[in-house]
């Protein structure tokens, strides 16, 4: 009997990120030697592009790392991947994403508009994924847009422990909108603490017009709890107001550090003391923009106990904190 194995790789925007994932998994199975599979992108004139495996997946279970942010091009690539991974006889195929791009777009919020998050959820699938694996979606009904397997990972279970190894004292949590309120509560249940919640009015997307505060914010070190920064003009917005309400200190935490456009300024420029992000997306190389005030706690460690237990069909009940 031929035995079952495990392949790995990675596409382009997560190699650093399926490294580390690597090392982990090998520390927790010493026996698997795993290795990062060997693969290649041919680029064309006209900007097309056309991924290969230098090396065989026949009847393996192909893990497949990739966070699709930017978001176009990397989707792509990671659907050519899945293709050519199930056309080259992969037993399985399992998209591991430790960010999940147009999940923000999970419902017709306005008229003549798509639904981006389950487009993607289809895509996935008609490329052949027989799984995917990711980390806190902008909104958990998303696992509900596939008609396969979603393991969908809680930032909470680093980001708690590495809360309460700061041990914080008058620590509050906030939500920076009335979406995030559930996210929040759980956060403050598992920490003993109170709940502030931020509302905000938008004048357009990407631009706040109004933010006002619900709790007791005096006194207080808050830490704000979201999915996703983008351009922090909502996290800095609400940092600034909490302040003026009496907070002693503001800090941020949330699992995907997008840091577009201006969010590194308008971080660096703000009263925020600390922001917390995970590795799913990796930080600016750009040594031109100001990443003082940013922390980064690392995924690779939970991506890697997941993976071992999905391949060995083990329960994984236990990795999530809610």
């Amino acid at each position: 009997m031929l035995e079952h194995r495990i392949e790995l790789f990675a596409c382009r925007a997560s190699k650093d990120f399926a490294v580390k994932v690597i090392n982990e998994i090998n520390a927790i199975k010493p026996d698997l030697n795993l290795h990062l599979g060997v693969s290649e992108v041919t680029m064309f004139s006209d900007g097309e592009f056309q991924p290969a495996y230098a090396e065989s997946v026949r009847g393996a279970t192909v893990f497949l790392i990739q966070s699709t942010c930017p978001p176009v091009e990397n989707l792509m690539e990671l659907l050519l991947m899945i293709d050519a991974a199930k056309r080259a006889s992969a037993d399985k195929v399992i998209a591991v994403m430790p960010y999940f791009g147009w999940a923000r777009q999970d419902r017709k919020d306005k008229p003549r508009v798509s639904i981006g998050a389950k487009l993607v959820a289809n895509m996935l699938k008609a490329a052949g994924a027989d799984r995917v694996m990711t980390c806190d979606l902008h909104a958990d009904q998303i696992q509900g847009f596939f008609d396969f397997p979603v393991d969908h990972i809680y930032g909470s279970k680093v980001f708690i422990p590495y809360i309460k190894s700061l041990n914080i004292e008058d620590l509050a949590i906030a939500a920076p909108d009335m979406g995030g309120a559930k996210r929040a509560n759980a956060y403050a249940k598992e920490l003993g603490c109170p709940v502030i919640i931020c509302h905000k009015t938008r004048a357009k997307a990407n631009v706040v017009s109004s933010i006002t505060a619900i709790g007791e914010v005096e006194g207080k070190n808050i830490i704000i709890i979201d999915d996703l920064i983008d351009t922090a003009g909502t996290l800095t917005k609400a940092a600034d107001v909490l302040m003026s309400m009496g907070a002693k200190s503001v800090r941020a935490c949330a699992t995907h550090g997008l840091l577009s456009g201006k969010a590194y300024d308008n971080i660096a420029n703000s009263s925020l003391l600390e922001v917390f992000v995970t590795d799913s997306i990796p930080l600016t190389t750009d040594p031109t923009k100001d990443t003082s005030k940013i922390r980064v706690v690392t995924l690779a460690n939970t991506f890697a106990r997941i993976i071992d237990k999905v391949y060995n069909y083990e329960e994984i009940s236990s990795e999530f904190i809610f």
